[in-house]
């Protein structure tokens, strides 16, 4: 039977597993596979299993049990593996691998932030701004003339493009001290940033008072949304 697997922890790591909840319905009993090394956290993997809240935080609640008590690597919701030979064996080829990232996250989590900024209020700074942009814009309304506009628009574009990407690496390097280290995704198309943050557990407040700094400053223009603490997904 495919055996779902919840996290990788260290052979010596408390497992504290009564009480806790498995995927799937009924819920799945929850058991440990060893190596001399590792301990690995699974279940059996339920037929048709999908994203539904009851699993998605049944999951996160023996992530979230296990990161108490010492460095875990969370696997993402819905990893199943052929079965649970198969899982000891990626343990036992794995082990140093999982080994040093394990030491690399101890007593670390995950912060994500994304930043967005208001569409008109970047669009009047390009144009303040913009000498090209605008002498286009002026020869295109005198002109009305559809390649002007098309070039309008590809230039625009182009501004809001690089001044994105230019906002995102200020915000990054502002809060890189307050974090161990980061890691970029790709923004959605209300955002000029989503980054996630690995941050001491001990260092918590203080990013989260940086990122406050950083908003505050930015002004009403910008809408800053910081989700955390979270097993650190985006560093495993």
């Amino acid at each position: 039977m495919p055996t779902y697997i919840y996290a990788i922890t260290g052979a010596g790591h408390p497992l504290p597993l009564d009480g806790l909840n498995g995927v799937g319905e009924p819920p799945a009993a929850l058991r440990t596979l060893r190596t001399d090394r590792l301990a690995a956290v699974v279940s059996d993997a339920p037929a048709g299993l999908r994203a539904k809240r009851r699993d998605v935080m049944a999951h996160q609640g023996v992530l979230e049990t296990l990161m108490e008590k010492g460095a875990t690597l969370p696997m993402r919701f819905g990893l199943v593996g052929p079965g649970d030979e198969e899982v000891v064996a990626a343990l036992e080829r794995e082990a140093d691998a999982y080994g040093q990232r394990l030491a690399e996250l101890d007593g670390q989590v995950e912060y994500n932030l994304k930043a967005g900024r208001d569409e008109d209020d970047l669009l009047r700074e390009i144009m303040a701004e913009s000498d090209e942009v605008r002498r286009l814009s002026e020869r295109s309304r005198a002109r009305g003339g559809q390649d002007d506009r098309l070039a309008l628009g590809e230039l625009v574009a182009r501004e809001v493009s690089a001044r994105h990407a230019r906002e995102a690496e200020e915000v990054s390097g502002r809060l890189a001290g307050a974090a161990t280290r980061g890691a970029f995704a790709e923004p959605g198309p209300q955002h000029f940033l989503n980054l996630s943050f690995l941050v001491p557990r001990e260092g918590t407040d203080a990013f989260v008072a940086a990122v406050r700094r950083e908003a505050e400053a930015r002004g009403d223009a910008y809408t800053y949304t910081l989700t955390g603490p979270l097993p650190p997904y985006s560093f495993v």
